[in-house]
């Protein structure tokens, strides 16, 4: 069984918000720290319309494509 508990970090101990959902007095415990300092990285900003000219698509494309007539 996996469950998620929250608790601080205080002077060398945790101490937990509420109580472990387990029965046993013995349970193997996985431990991760959340820094409270620890900010995301700001994504770059897109600037619209960057790529604008920098491809084009042919006046036929949407006609069929000769290979396929026998199918049409």
């Amino acid at each position: 069984m996996l469950a998620t508990v929250t608790g601080t970090y205080t002077n060398g101990q945790i101490i937990l918000d509420e109580e472990l959902p387990v029965k046993s007095e013995n349970a193997k415990v996985i431990v991760t720290l959340v820094e409270d300092g620890v900010q995301s990285q700001e994504k770059p900003k897109r600037t619209p319309g960057l790529m604008k000219g920098s491809f084009w698509i042919s006046d036929d494309f949407n006609d069929p494509i000769d290979d396929l007539k026998d199918y049409m």
